[in-house]
């Protein structure tokens, strides 16, 4: 957790005020893209030999694009007249037959447009999603996405290069809008029936969402999805949605959703203990139903910098 001089200094460090979107704080994480392994992680049924795209650039038979030189690169592969031109050394990247997309549902609706501590639970998806597009672009991989909010939803066929992780970023700026929560909701399970269609055989798939409303229909769709592709979910949370504050006195605090109002008492260690036990066997129902779809479940919390969170699970793997 950060203190709120903390706070102050991570948003202004990454462009950010935790609630509204902008550009330049998913550019940011152009240069973090080391902290994600996009690597396949489940391989291939053999009854879908063939359906599955290759993880890989290599000498293939068709030119895709000239990037700049990269320690490890062969050599042999320099592009000298982009080079010439430009004055920087560049490395002409060829698709083999087989490539492997990779896909990102992100969630922006209105469940999302919360948040206590440093971010909006939308705020956090929008930089998860910069972060997966800017790794896969890395990696070579073609980047699409399905992006949607409480009103609409936009589609991103997967590219390679540049020009599709910045649509991708541009669609995540243009949906989301913390002010316009009063329409009627659109359905996360038709959001998920779209990406089913999206995804093909063999693509890496990541679903940031609350799953506030991750119903069965969901579900089916989701576990679907995974009998074809690699399914991995980031349950975005809060704090405040697995504990209420504490306080040493008792006192009314108010909520908001930007539409309705109530109240709730902290500082009642009864009231407490009710709110946490309730609120973390819901989160534990999502994630059981997540695991069921056969999806790699990656809980974010929205108080904690990616950055923090993703070098900590990273370092877990290596003790």
């Amino acid at each position: 957790m950060y203190g709120t001089q903390d706070v102050t200094q991570w948003l202004v460090n990454h462009h950010s005020d935790g609630v509204n979107l902008q550009i330049k704080e998913l550019l940011y994480y152009r240069t973090k893209a080391s902290l994600l392994n996009l690597s396949l992680r489940r391989p291939a049924q053999a009854k879908l030999a063939g359906g599955y795209l290759a993880k890989t650039k290599g000498r293939g038979m068709e030119f895709d694009e000239a990037r700049h030189y990269q320690a490890g690169d062969d050599i042999r592969a320099i592009d000298w007249r982009v080079t010439a031109r430009t004055g920087k050394t560049h490395t002409k990247i060829y698709r083999e037959e087989k490539e492997r997309p990779v896909f990102v549902l992100a969630d922006l609706s209105s469940s999302m447009h919360f948040g206590t501590q440093l971010l909006f639970k939308s705020a956090q998806v929008a930089h998860l999603t910069a972060l997966i597009a800017w790794a896969a672009h890395k990696r070579g991989d073609r980047i699409g996405g399905l992006v949607f909010n409480q009103t609409e939803h936009k589609e991103f066929k997967p590219f390679s290069r540049q020009k599709a992780v910045l649509s991708l970023l541009n669609g995540l700026v243009k949906l989301h809008n913390p002010h316009d929560l009063q329409a009627n909701q659109v359905p996360f399970s038709d959001a998920c029936a779209r990406l089913r269609r999206l995804a093909h055989p063999g693509s890496l798939v990541y679903v940031l969402s609350d799953f506030a409303h991750f119903d069965d229909a969901a579900q089916q769709h989701l576990a679907h999805l995974s009998r074809h592709c690699e399914v991995v979910a980031y349950p975005i949370s809060d704090p405040f949605e697995h504990a209420l504050p504490k306080s040493k006195y008792q006192q009314m605090l108010n909520l908001t959703d930007g539409q309705n109002e109530q109240q709730i008492l902290i500082g009642e260690e009864r009231i407490a203990t009710q709110y946490q036990t309730e609120h973390e066997q819901h989160f534990n129902d999502i994630l059981n139903k997540l695991k069921q779809c056969r999806a790699n479940v990656v809980p974010i919390s929205c108080a904690i910098s990616l950055e923090q969170q993703l070098a900590k699970r990273s370092s877990e793997k290596n003790v």
